[in-house]
């Protein structure tokens, strides 16, 4: 069950939010910048998990959090060397990201979550191709996905009702 609504992510009556990172990312930009700004932790968290599990792009790394329960999808490649920004996003990585949610998510009981246009931002892919990878993946679950297609600071968006927090 995928809905496309307008507004501020971090306004999402969600249960989880989900959004696109690389390995080793810094959070620097996007919405995870934003998400770093609302809970500092995360990126500390982040950093500390990529310096212990040396993560590779396609995977999830989960944090839970005061109040939020957040997806990483690792859609990038990592960074090339310290101090330089995240490599691209390539389609491959989007894929085994959203597959390893959509099992996190019915593992979970998760009852909603929000995500952004996936990787096409700072990741530099086109949604014309990354679309039909959330929908193969995410489409069919019985978790409601609130898919933000238009950002707009500080707007609460029309998600459906029937959304509790988990």
């Amino acid at each position: 069950m995928i809905f496309e609504v307008e507004g501020d992510i971090l306004l999402s009556q969600a249960s989880w939010i989900a959004h696109g990172v690389a390995p080793g990312d810094h959070f620097t930009q996007g919405l995870a910048l934003a998400l770093r700004e609302q809970w500092p932790s995360l990126a500390k968290d982040f950093r500390h998990y990529c310096q212990t599990a040396h993560p590779k792009a396609g995977g999830l790394w989960m944090w839970h959090g005061p109040g939020a329960h957040i997806a990483n999808l690792l859609t990038q490649e990592a960074a090339y060397d310290h101090g330089s920004k995240p490599g691209m996003a390539h389609l491959e990585y989007v894929g085994h990201a959203l597959r390893a949610l959509a099992q996190e998510l019915q593992q979970e009981k998760v009852t909603s979550i929000a995500l952004p246009r996936l990787a096409t931002g700072v990741g530099r892919l086109d949604w014309e191709a990354v679309r039909p990878l959330l929908e193969q993946h995410l489409g069919a679950l019985q978790t409601q996905v609130f898919l933000y297609t238009t950002y707009r600071k500080g707007i609460r968006a029309q998600e459906p009702a029937q959304v509790s927090t988990q």
